[in-house]
Order: structure tokens, then C-alpha cells, then sequence
């Protein structure tokens, strides 16, 4: 593992569920007593029916907001704490980093008790199946026996879904964003060439690479392509257009970082070296792809059948190319055919697929009426 930052984000997790015995993975193979991190706000009611459960993204850790016992912004800071959209004083939030993750869950990046050695690419296939079923551990763990809802965003969508057709009945409600039944093969298209770009570079070595050799330019060039594809077209244009950033061409460099838009890419690729492991970044990756809900059915409409929420809502942006509108739209209208009360909102956020992390404006008042009802 290169740098501090890293090792910041994983002395965070000091919340931590050591699941006792054998973890059977969904693909095959098992773990040896993984450890689940996770982070909550706010307090458990007497009737225990507070508690809101929060599958993440790929990248995040559990820290989804600051809190007493750590001051730093969490990566839905402005969503989460007292008078926001998830208010912390009416509501138990429960936030999980995902296993396989490399943020103080068992994933690739630790150690298999069996060997003493790291997992690296010997990790069991990984699938979101998986990380759901790390969700179910933190909150028997924590006495919660109901969830008053469970939400996920981008592969936290899947993970929420997972976790509903695994187990049915635990949850009232269900608030998916800017996620989908499946990915699309554009999506699995652009997370492969991630792949390839970190398994093809020579510091990858299947895997087996140290602080000393680390796969620097694969982990950027990855970096880069997901920053794109997180992002729109408009906004680009709209916060860069053809500015310069100082730097010009010459003789010496020809291809030199020219362009405002160039230096930003730059600057969040070399920024995520140091946050994220590469072997759970693949491992992760390819969990996104390989799910599917109808593989819980004979069709996803059957998969979907099996989920047992009172209500859900579903919310897309028009901008995302990543899980496209339509993909929220269809499964709006998949949770639509059982009794369920189920609402589809379109946003128009310009910021495409991380428009949930970035448009705060759009998404606090549609997340706020879906807690408030």
C-alpha cells in the first residue's frame, strides 16, 4: 500500500463486526471469520425501528459523515446528520463499507488468517451478494431486527437491491439511486478496460505487487476513464471549457497538460492512488458487473417479486451514462407491480452519474420527502 492517506482511511474504521466461523461467498469458495467495518449516527429507538441501512458505492469507506468520534466530511456529508435529509435525530443510520473493500473489511488488501499472507488475487470471486450479506451481519450485530429503510447509491443500489431479495421482510422501505437490475454492456465495456489498464500494468504482476512496485500508472489511467464516465459532457463544458492551465507545449514536451480539463483529471487520478488498493478496486469492479437480479429468478420481474418493501423510490439523473434514466425507470416500474407505493424521480442534474454526491441541491429535498413521509 503506497502513502498515508490509505492508512488514514483504514485506522478509521474502528467499527468492526468479525463474522465467527466460515463466510460462504456466492461464487464459490469462502473466508475465514471476515471483518465488516461500518459507521453509525444517531441512536436506536426503544421500539428498535429507526435504523436506516446505507450500502456505498464502489470507492467510499463507511464514513459517510462527520461525527463526534470523527470530525472529518464524510462522503455524503451534506445528506446525513441532524435537520438534514437523513436527520439523526429522528433516525439510526448505519453506513457499511463493503466487503471486499479495502477500508477495514476483509478484501483482497488483507490477510487470509489460514496462510498469514495477503489475499491479493487468491480472494474468493467476489459478488454483491456478498457485500449484502455483510450488511445482514452489521445490523444483527448491532440488535436490529426491522430497518425502517435500506438505500443504495451507483453499486450501493445493487447491494440494496441484493440485500432485499435475500432478506425479504426486513426492511419498510427501499430508496434506490441512480443504480439498476443490471449493468448495461456500455458500463461493463468502460469498467474492462479499467481492469486492463491495472492488470496490464507490469507493476500489477498478477497481483503481487508492494509499496515499492505499484501498479502508479494503471491506477490512473483507470482513475481517469471513471472520472470521465462519472461526469457529463454539459458539465465539462459548462466548468472547463477550452481553458488552459498555464502549462503550454513546447519542443521538449509536446503533450504537455494543456487543458483545465486535463489538469483536473490529473489531479483526482494521482489523488487516488493513495485511497484505494488495486486488487479490491478489481475484485470490486468486477462484482458490479457479474450481478443481475434475474439471476434470482427465471426473469428480474420474478427476482423483484421477492422483495417484500411497503414502499420504494427510485431516482435517476438525465445526465448519467454510467446507469442511464431508463434503467431507474424500469425498475420503478418492476417494483410497481407488487403492492408497494413506488415513486420514479427524474432529476435533471447536469453532473451525471456522481451527481448524488455532487448536487446536493436536486437530491436533499427529493431524499428529504422520502423520509419524511
Amino acid at each position: 500500500m503506497t502513502g498515508t492517506k490509505l492508512d488514514v482511511l483504514l485506522n478509521r474504521a474502528k467499527k468492526v463486526v468479525v463474522v465467527d466461523g466460515e463466510f460462504p461467498m456466492h461464487c464459490g469458495g469462502r473466508l475465514l471469520s471476515p471483518t465488516i467495518a461500518y459507521e453509525t449516527w444517531g441512536e436506536l429507538s426503544s421500539q428498535r425501528d429507526n435504523a436506516i441501512l446505507i450500502f456505498t458505492g464502489l470507492s467510499p469507506s463507511a464514513h459517510a459523515a462527520s461525527s463526534a468520534g470523527d470530525a472529518d466530511s464524510g462522503w455524503w456529508e451534506e445528506m446525513i446528520g441532524p435537520d438534514r435529509a437523513i436527520d439523526t435525530r429522528r433516525f439510526f443510520v448505519i453506513c457499511v463499507n463493503s466487503l471486499g473493500s479495502c477500508f477495514g473489511s476483509t478484501g483482497a488488501a488483507s490477510i487470509n488468517p489460514e496462510t498469514g499472507q495477503l489475499y491479493r488475487s487468491h480472494f474468493p470471486v467476489l459478488s454483491l451478494e456478498d457485500v449484502s450479506r455483510g450488511g445482514r451481519e452489521v445490523i444483527r450485530h448491532l440488535g436490529v431486527e426491522k430497518l425502517y429503510a435500506t438505500v443504495g447509491p451507483s453499486m450501493g443500489g445493487m447491494s440494496a437491491l441484493a440485500f432485499e431479495i435475500l432478506f425479504p421482510g426486513l426492511s419498510e422501505s427501499l430508496l434506490i439511486i441512480s443504480s439498476a437490475t443490471h449493468a448495461l454492456p456500455f458500463s461493463t465495456a468502460l469498467r474492462s478496460l479499467q481492469r486492463e489498464m491495472i492488470c496490464h500494468d507490469p507493476n500489477w504482476s498478477n497481483g503481487n505487487y508492494s509499496a515499492e512496485t505499484f501498479p502508479i500508472t494503471g491506477m490512473r489511467l483507470a482513475r481517469k476513464l471513471g472520472m470521465i464516465t462519472y461526469r457529463s459532457a454539459d458539465e465539462w463544458g459548462e466548468r472547463f471549457g477550452r481553458e488552459r492551465s498555464g502549462k503550454d507545449f513546447s519542443e521538449a514536451d509536446p503533450f504537455a497538460l494543456t487543458f483545465e480539463i486535463e489538469k483536473y483529471l490529473e489531479h483526482h487520478s494521482n489523488k487516488f492512488i493513495g485511497q484505494f488498493d488495486p486488487n479490491c478496486y478489481l475484485y470490486l469492479s468486477r462484482a458490479s458487473d457479474l450481478f443481475d437480479v434475474a439471476d434470482h429468478g427465471t426473469s428480474a420481474a420474478e427476482a423483484i417479486e421477492k422483495i417484500k418493501v411497503s414502499r420504494a423510490m427510485v431516482v435517476g439523473v438525465v445526465s448519467d451514462i454510467l446507469y442511464p434514466l431508463h434503467q431507474q425507470h424500469e425498475l420503478s416500474i418492476l417494483l410497481g407491480r407488487g403492492e408497494r407505493e413506488v415513486e420514479f424521480v427524474e432529476l435533471p442534474s447536469i453532473q451525471g452519474h456522481d451527481s448524488f454526491l455532487a448536487d446536493m441541491d436536486n437530491f436533499c429535498p427529493v431524499v428529504a420527502r422520502f423520509f419524511d413521509n
